[in-house]
């Protein structure tokens, strides 16, 4: 009798194994449809990875870490704007101290190139950041430059983008505590964890307020005429 319950043991941490890694699949099967299913909703396409897209930008959260890659991809068009959500992996550490992080990214792509411009939440890490002389450009909006750190290359870019009205906009309540830059060919947003199909098209019509409200002589001077009537038909 004394050995009945060793064998039992024996047979039942493997059972266990197979059932956690059972439940393993099937949950991310039901995320994978559920991805999926949103994907088709809306008329956009999904991956289950794309790496092209760890490329994308080169400010936080991206070039961290190793292992780099973009799983639960998915692509379409918002608002007319072509645009992405997917999760952004990398891995720090390594053997049994290494990390996987997550950071659900969601981009826009943008008509021209515009000098970098990234706008993030007071908070820790941002006075950390100024404290060891990251810059923190100051605005007419008192209530903005306490919300939000901001560094560009082209101040006098940035001041053009950030205009009163787009301040008043970053000020409301479902805004105010999102992330966004500007580099290159894309407008992004990111935030911790995995994809959150809950706030995704929230997000995505900041974005999209963002770069609708740029001045035509922004992008004028950068190449690229909104009011064209080439540009006009593809809006």
């Amino acid at each position: 009798m004394n050995g009945v319950p060793g064998a039992f043991v024996v047979y039942l941490v493997p059972l266990i194994g197979l059932g956690l890694l059972g439940l393993g699949w099937w949950l991310q099967h039901q995320r994978r449809q559920q991805l999926q299913q949103w994907a088709q909703r809306n008329g956009w396409t999904y991956a289950d990875r794309d790496d092209s897209y760890v490329r994308v930008q080169r400010g936080q959260p991206f070039e961290q870490g190793h292992a780099r890659r973009a799983t639960e991809v998915m692509t379409g068009r918002f608002e007319g704007m072509p645009a992405i959500s997917f999760d952004y992996q990398w891995d720090t550490g390594s053997g049994k101290e290494e990390t996987t992080h997550h950071a659900h990214v969601v981009a826009l792509a943008l008509p021209a190139y515009l000098p970098t411009l990234e706008v993030t939440p007071e908070g820790f890490g941002a006075r950390f950041a100024k404290m060891l002389g990251a810059q923190d450009m100051q605005f007419e909006s008192e209530d903005f430059n306490r919300a939000y750190r901001v560094a560009a290359g082209d101040q006098r870019t940035a001041h053009a983008v950030l205009h009163p009205r787009l301040m008043e906009r970053l000020l409301r309540p479902d805004a105010v505590r999102t992330p966004w830059r500007i580099e290159g060919t894309w407008i992004v947003s990111w935030t911790s964890g995995g994809t959150d199909l809950s706030t995704l098209a929230a997000r995505l019509g900041l974005l999209t307020a963002v770069v609708r409200s740029v001045p035509r002589h922004v992008w004028l001077d950068h190449g690229y005429d909104p009011s064209s009537p080439e540009n006009l038909r593809k809006a």
